[in-house]
C-alpha cells in the first residue's frame, strides 16, 4: 500500500460521527443536519429536462476534452461574470470540463506537484480537507496558513517568508471561503500573482461558491477577474475550478470545470486521459443548459439571502455570528470547547453541526478552528428557522444554568 496513506486526517464527517456515537437525542425533535455542505434546493427543471431527453448518449464513450457545447458554454459564462475579454479564453486551449471540483483538485495536484523535492503545497487553515490528502498523496507537504478573526478570516499572505513561496508549489485559494466565507479582496489576488510569478508557483482557485453572493449589483471578483484587470491573456499560473453544485444545486451531476493557464491544462487534459474520468454525454448536455441559464442562479441567491436574514435575526443575541460575504456556511464562535459544544447540541436538540476544530489543523499549538462552529444552511427555510431556534434556546439555558 500507499505509505502516505497513513498520513491521513481522518475526514471532519467521521470524526463527527464518532463524537455523536452513542448519544440517543431528545426524542421530542425531528433531526435537522447543519453538517454537510449539500445544498437541498431543487433542481432546475430545464437542466434535468435536458437530462433526460439526452439519455441516449448513455452509449457513447464521452471524450476527456468534453463536447464543444459545453466548453464554450463555459467561456461564454467566463466572460460574462469576470468581465474577461472576448477571445482570451480559447475553448479548446484554457477550459476543461471536469466531474465536480472535489475529484479535480485532487487530480490537478497528482499532475502539478514535483515529489521529492521538499515542495510545499500552501493551504488556508481551516480548509477543504482534500487540498490536505491531495498534497499528501501526491508527495509534498501541507503548509498551512491560519485565518483568523483578526485579518477577517484572511490568510496573512505578507507575513509568508521568502523560502516558503519558493518551496510552494501550488497554493489553494478558497473565495468565498469554507468554511468561513470570507472573500479575498481583488488586490490581494494581483498581489499573488505577482509572488507566483516571482517564485514560479501555481494558483489554484476553487470557486466554487462564488455564485452564492447577497447583492445581485456586486458579484465577487476571482482569479479570472485579476488576470483580466491585469492584463494576463495567458492567464499564466493562474488556474480557476468552478462547480454546477452549490451554484445550480446539482451535486449528483458531478459537474464542473478547470480553466486558466493553457500549459498547465494542456498536461492535466494528459493525465486525466489516462485518469479515466470522462463526463458523460448526457452530464455535459445538461451542463451546458445551466451554464447558459441565470434565472435559477439568482432564485437561488433569493433563498439564501432569506435564510440567512431569518438565522441571523435568531441567533446574533445570544451569538457571535455574522454575516459572512458569500457561500451557505455561518461561522460562529461558541462558548468553550467546539467538539463538546456540538455533542451537546446534538444530544439536546437533535441539530447537527461539526466544529470548526475538524476542519483545521494545529500549528504551533494553535488551531484557528477551535472555538468555532460551522453550520451550513442547506436546509429548507423552515427547517433553518427552526434549527436557529433550538441553537438559541439551548444557548439560553446553559447561560443561565451557569450563573446560578
Amino acid at each position: 500500500m500507499n505509505p502516505a496513506l497513513k498520513q491521513l486526517h481522518p475526514y471532519p464527517f467521521e470524526k463527527l460521527r464518532a463524537l455523536l456515537a452513542g448519544i440517543q437525542p431528545d426524542k421530542k425533535f425531528t433531526p435537522i443536519f447543519l453538517s454537510i455542505g449539500e445544498p437541498k434546493h431543487p433542481a432546475p427543471e430545464l437542466v434535468k429536462q435536458v437530462l433526460m431527453a439526452s439519455l441516449d448518449q448513455m452509449s457513447v464513450y464521452p471524450a476527456t476534452l468534453g463536447i464543444t457545447a459545453l466548453r464554450e458554454a463555459i467561456v461564454f459564462w467566463c466572460e460574462q461574470r469576470f468581465d474577461v475579454p472576448a477571445g482570451w479564453l480559447d475553448p479548446a486551449r484554457h477550459v476543461l470540463p471536469v466531474n465536480g471540483t472535489r475529484e479535480a483538485l485532487f487530480a490537478f495536484t497528482q499532475a502539478v506537484v514535483e515529489p521529492d523535492v521538499g515542495g510545499l503545497v500552501v493551504s488556508p487553515n481551516p480548509f477543504y480537507q482534500i487540498y490536505e490528502g491531495a498534497a499528501i498523496l501526491a508527495g509534498a507537504t501541507p503548509h498551512y496558513l491560519p485565518c483568523l478573526e483578526i485579518n477577517d478570516f484572511i490568510p496573512d499572505f505578507g507575513s509568508v517568508s521568502a523560502d516558503i513561496w519558493a518551496r510552494c508549489q501550488i497554493i489553494f485559494l478558497c473565495s468565498p471561503g469554507n468554511p468561513t466565507g470570507a472573500l479575498i479582496p481583488l488586490d490581494t489576488l494581483k498581489s499573488l500573482i505577482a509572488l507566483a510569478d516571482k517564485y514560479d508557483f501555481v494558483i489554484a482557485a476553487d470557486e466554487c461558491y462564488s455564485e452564492l453572493y447577497f447583492d445581485e449589483l456586486t458579484p465577487p471578483p476571482g482569479l479570472l477577474t485579476a488576470c483580466a484587470k491585469l492584463g494576463r491573456s495567458d492567464f499564466k499560473r493562474c488556474v480557476v475550478f468552478h462547480s454546477l453544485s452549490k451554484r445550480s444545486n446539482l451535486p449528483g451531476l458531478r459537474s464542473g470545470f478547470v480553466a486558466g493557464d493553457a500549459d498547465i491544462l494542456k498536461a492535466f487534459l494528459l493525465y486525466r486521459t489516462y485518469h479515466g474520468c470522462a463526463m458523460p454525454v448526457h452530464s455535459q448536455l445538461a451542463s451546458v443548459a445551466a451554464w447558459r441559464d441565470e434565472a435559477h442562479v439568482r432564485d437561488n441567491r433569493s433563498l439564501y439571502r432569506e435564510k440567512f436574514d431569518a438565522v441571523l435575526e435568531i441567533l446574533s443575541p445570544v451569538l457571535k455570528v455574522k454575516k459572512p460575504d458569500g457561500g451557505f456556511y455561518l461561522w460562529a464562535k461558541v462558548p468553550g470547547d467546539d467538539a463538546a459544544f456540538c455533542r451537546q447540541l446534538f444530544g439536546q436538540t437533535h441539530v447537527t453541526v461539526i466544529p470548526g476544530s475538524y476542519l483545521s489543523r494545529d500549528i504551533d499549538g494553535i488551531n484557528p478552528g477551535a472555538g468555532w462552529i460551522r453550520m451550513a444552511l442547506v436546509a429548507p427555510v423552515a427547517e433553518c428557522v427552526e434549527a436557529a431556534k433550538r441553537i438559541r434556546e439551548f444557548l439560553t439555558i446553559h447561560r443561565e444554568s451557569a450563573a446560578l
